[in-house]
């Protein structure tokens, strides 16, 4: 194994010949030694700086793959002798496959559905008990209890909640397996229809058509469904509208299938009852500052805010970081790679 600073010429590689790697997400750098020690042996590693476009650019020269959630046409560009685009997630919206040489794989990897199970129950759990309201009542010496205070509200459990799941892929799915243990119903939507409820042991599942009937249904909303053409705003004032009064919104996915205006302004008058934001309206560009949104949702005490942590454990990236290995040597062996989702043309 060596990890190379220097370019050198671009030279088609042999088949079996040991791959010039390049990994340009930073999640992986903890996991250094683990992923350079399952790759093929005699492969080449660099780890450019992701935000140093110049470095980046140069390090792409004669690679083979890319471990990265993000090619630009820029860099497939300097990357002629590309064979893999490897995200080191599901996402893979920010590949522009398109530009690639024809035949480049593009492949992701999952591994995030345990942590984010794990985030979606507590959140749950939190908004739904009114844990996160009583938490700040405390700091300041009131008790927010029914037991001293009878204007506070009584709670339920989970027990007694109806789990609507937008999206039922890998997260929906190991969401609902937690939800399901604590006594909870279930229903889904997707967007082909075609998850078989009584398998499932949901109580119905249908296509995005009935997303009404789920809104209007459901104590919990877990949105996971992926950012597409089809699901940008899919969620909107008109949707919001139609969730109970007490309901709970969860969005795991990606935050624009859940329109930023009328969220805000949902959440602002009390439509919904609360809502868990992991996944948001705007990222820093560098460096780790930045509003999340065009909206002051961090004045609203009816919202968890967190930075796009929720599937963010060791075990997600270490994961990860096998399969990605493998996947490396299954191309080195002249085997398909798992997980491809596209190919360029």
């Amino acid at each position: 194994m060596t990890t190379d600073a220097s370019m050198g010429e671009p030279n088609e590689p042999a088949p079996g010949h040991p791959p010039t790697v390049v990994v340009a997400d930073s999640n992986l750098a903890p996991l250094r030694a683990e992923f350079e020690a399952a790759l093929p042996a005699g492969s080449t590693v660099r780890w450019p700086d992701p935000r140093d476009a110049a470095s980046l650019t140069a390090a792409l020269t004669d690679a083979d793959v890319l471990v990265s959630g993000q090619c630009t046409a820029a860099m497939a560009a300097a990357a002629p002798r590309l064979r893999l685009v490897q995200a080191a997630g599901a996402g893979t919206e920010r590949i522009e496959t398109a530009a690639l040489a024809p035949g480049t794989l593009v492949a992701n990897t999952f591994h995030h559905e345990n942590s984010m199970a794990e985030y979606t129950i507590s959140a749950a759990i939190l908004l739904r008990r009114g844990f996160l309201r009583q938490h700040t009542a405390l700091r300041e010496g009131r008790w927010d209890s029914p037991v001293h205070d009878p204007d506070s509200p009584w709670t339920d459990s989970l027990a007694t909640a109806t789990v609507g799941f937008v999206g039922f892929g890998h997260i929906g799915a190991r969401c609902w397996e937690l939800f399901r243990a604590f006594g909870a119903r279930g229903v889904a939507v997707t967007r082909r229809g075609d998850v078989d409820a009584a398998a499932r042991g949901l109580d119905w599942s249908g296509t995005v058509d009935d997303l009404g009937t789920l809104l209007e249904t459901s104590d919990v909303v877990v949105v996971s469904a992926p950012l597409t053409a089809a699901t940008t705003g899919l969620i909107g004032a008109a949707e919001l509208s139609r969730m109970r009064s007490s309901a709970v919104l969860i969005n795991v996915g990606r935050g624009p299938v859940v329109d930023e205006d009328a969220l805000f302004r949902a959440l602002s008058e009390r439509t919904i009852g609360a809502a868990a934001l992991d996944v948001w309206y705007r990222y820093p560009s560098e460096g780790g500052t930045a509003a999340p949104g065009n909206h002051p949702f961090e004045k609203l005490d009816n919202v968890l805010m967190t930075p796009h942590s929720s599937g963010l454990t060791r075990e997600t990236f270490a994961r990860r970081a096998a399969d990605i290995a493998a996947n490396i040597g299954r191309l080195t062996a002249g085997e398909r790679p798992h997980h491809i989702v596209a190919v360029a043309r």
